[in-house]
């Protein structure tokens, strides 16, 4: 297992009558972080099964729970573990939540290439995000103020990172960027720039560095790209990505998280530039059936 890592339960209010209905829509809403995979996922799935429908929008993942909670969507992407809140409402709502782990991500933290730094601890990032730590000579770089780039507060990504980095509050002075593609842009474009982005977007982003991070000073230094430190638990920010259903799922809905799920699913997950499940996670998703 992943280490450090919070295991959450989620929500999701399946499409009643899936399994006769393959005309009708998957609605599929949440993070940001997955949904090109999910996206990608459900093309291949519909071009395999023409009789079906599935719709896969954004939005943050706990807009993606909130849509859930509220019975609007079919299965919710996350990128992490649903909070004990949400639970309260989900209970509430008559929702019996079930947790699926379709990827692994290596979260990455990314500066402008023009920067010299090229490692950090998750003491010194989580210091720098609260604002503690403000100038990159601070860290062994230039001399320059250190400019913060985030997620907003829905997003899965955003708690994430403040629960298992900050391990307190963000600094007010991080800028908020609506997607991952414009935390990438706006470190591309400025020398004294910092974010924090999924590993399925670092592989592809240019005139970024990625960041090689080790738990503390002394500890060994490692990259999300690396797959097998992240597939060890030696790359400390790495992290389960969810799909979060209501009960057992049926119908469509369960075939395509098999799908998901099964060989190809799981080559379209490397594909996309995340890693596939480990086979702890394949024995947790096979108690829904899958």
């Amino acid at each position: 297992m992943i280490k450090g890592v919070k295991l959450g339960l989620a929500v999701c209010g399946l499409l009643a009558g899936a399994a006769a209905a393959s005309a009708e829509m998957i609605q599929i809403k949440g993070s940001d972080t997955i949904i090109n995979l999910v996206q990608k996922q459900a093309e291949v799935y519909m071009q395999q099964n023409p009789g079906a429908k599935i719709s896969v929008t954004g939005g943050g993942s706990g807009t993606g729970i909130a849509a859930m909670i509220n019975k609007k969507c079919d299965i919710a992407n996350a990128s992490r573990a649903i909070n004990p809140k949400e639970i309260e409402s989900a209970v509430a709502a008559g929702i019996s939540p079930s947790r699926i782990v379709i990827a692994i991500d290596g979260l990455s933290v990314i500066v402008n290439d023009k920067n010299l730094i090229s490692r950090l601890t998750v003491s010194q990032i989580g210091a720098i995000y609260r604002g503690e730590i403000k100038n990159w000579s601070e860290v062994g770089g230039a001399d320059m103020p250190i400019n913060l780039y985030g997620r907003q507060s829905n997003s899965g990504t955003y708690g994430f990172f403040r629960e298992m980095v900050l391990k307190g509050e963000y600094s007010s002075k991080m800028k908020t960027m609506n997607g991952t593609s414009q935390i990438v842009e706006a470190v591309k474009a400025d020398p004294s720039g910092i974010g924090y982005i999924g590993v399925g977007y670092a592989q592809h982003a240019t005139g970024v560095t990625i960041i090689n991070v080790a738990m503390k000073e002394g500890g060994s230094y490692s990259s999300p790209l690396d797959k097998a430190a992240v597939e060890a638990g030696e790359y400390p920010i790495a992290r389960p990505l969810y799909q979060y259903v209501n009960g057992k799922p049926t119908g469509v809905a369960k075939d395509f998280l098999s799908f998901e799920l099964s060989p190809e699913g799981q080559r379209i997950v490397e594909e996309e530039g995340f890693y596939p499940i480990s086979a702890e996670y394949q024995e947790a998703n096979a108690k829904f059936g899958l």
